[in-house]
């Protein structure tokens, strides 16, 4: 079990990396707009996974309610809400603009999720038997 979690973990950040590489470096119409909206998603999945690794079943349906929320604020423009829309850091982390298109990423990415589990799942049976 400790060895998944470290595993989990180490995807964390290297999917963490990769985001923030994306957000620094990456100013194009697709990989950061699009892509970096679905990476996110299964980036929280690792994190999730690592300090909850028997947790699977429910755990991408969790992660995109948790993002869909997330987006919601930006609706509602908690960010101006709360003082931070000068904060880099905030913007990056809660966004600044609501797009449905950032929800359908989100729910890719979140099937992306829940075809890995359902493949790792199938293979895990097959080497119990």
């Amino acid at each position: 079990m400790k060895s998944k979690r470290v595993l989990f973990f180490c995807l964390f950040v290297a999917s963490f990396l990769l985001l923030a590489y994306i957000a620094l470096f990456i100013n194009d119409r697709f990989v950061r707009p699009y892509l970096g909206d679905v990476l996110v998603v299964i980036c929280i999945y690792f994190l999730a996974k690592a300090f909850f690794p028997s947790r699977g079943r429910l755990m991408a349906l969790y992660i995109f309610v948790f993002a869909v929320i997330v987006e919601v604020t930006q609706l509602l423009g908690l960010i101006r809400f709360l003082g931070l829309e000068n904060n880099p850091l905030a913007r990056i982390v809660l966004g600044g603009v609501f797009d449905w298109i950032d929800i359908g990423c989100y729910a890719a990415g979140c099937l992306v999720i829940c075809i890995v589990e359902n493949i790792a799942g199938k293979s895990n049976q097959q080497a119990d038997a």
